[in-house]
């Protein structure tokens, strides 16, 4: 199992460290392989990233019913961290290299655009599950714990509209992301109806 959460934390690391390496090189040498507009590629990529491993995190309760592999939970609370971790970073690069430090105008750009307004919500969102996502929560928090994370629904509407909104042109990429997302929630639901089904058959 050690050796497993290793290779979870180096695959979810290694985009941030290649990121980081061509910001380096970018700002060294001006050939990072960044492209025209390095600073949208940053923002792009670490939302790309945050987005992943969001899905990700909701694809593990289905692999884990198809599977029958009860550790495959284990590493739910560690992909979620990290797509908080990418969600920051994608919101820092904004204020940091977009607004380049005038964070007041942040407020103002939450009501102008509709794509940044709904990816600051499911920001926000994050920080509730996030904060209660120790083990010492879980137990404090008892079956309110379950009924709090499953904010991790809206949360995953909300970032995929987020992308979705912010495409300009080909949607095919944010469209893939919705279909996955519906194909993963759509799950739960069937398994929710087949689950009531039983249910009331045995009452």
């Amino acid at each position: 199992m050690i050796a497993a959460k290793t290779l979870v934390h180096a695959l979810a690391l290694t985009p941030a460290a290649i990121l980081a390496w061509q910001i380096r090189e970018e700002w060294l040498t001006g050939s990072g392989g960044l492209g025209a507009d390095p600073v949208a590629e940053i923002e792009h990529r670490l939302g790309l990233w945050a987005l992943r491993l969001l899905m990700v995190t909701l694809a593990v309760t289905p692999l884990r019913q198809l599977t029958g592999q009860a550790s495959l939970l284990r590493f739910r609370r560690m992909l979620g961290l990290y797509a908080f971790a990418y969600a920051t970073l994608h919101l820092l690069a904004y204020l940091v290299l977009d607004l380049r430090g005038y964070w007041t105008q942040i407020f103002e750009e939450i009501v102008k655009r509709p794509y940044i307004t709904v990816g600051f919500l499911a920001w926000l969102l994050l920080i509730p599950l996030v904060a209660t996502s120790t083990t010492a929560a879980i137990r404090r928090l008892g079956r309110n714990w379950g009924r709090l994370h499953k904010l991790v629904y809206p949360i995953a509407v909300l970032a995929v509209l987020h992308f979705w909104w912010l495409v300009k042109s080909d949607i095919r990429e944010p469209l893939m992301y919705a279909a996955i997302l519906a194909i993963l929630l759509g799950w739960r639901l069937g398994r929710r109806a087949l689950s009531a089904r039983r249910t009331a058959a045995a009452g």
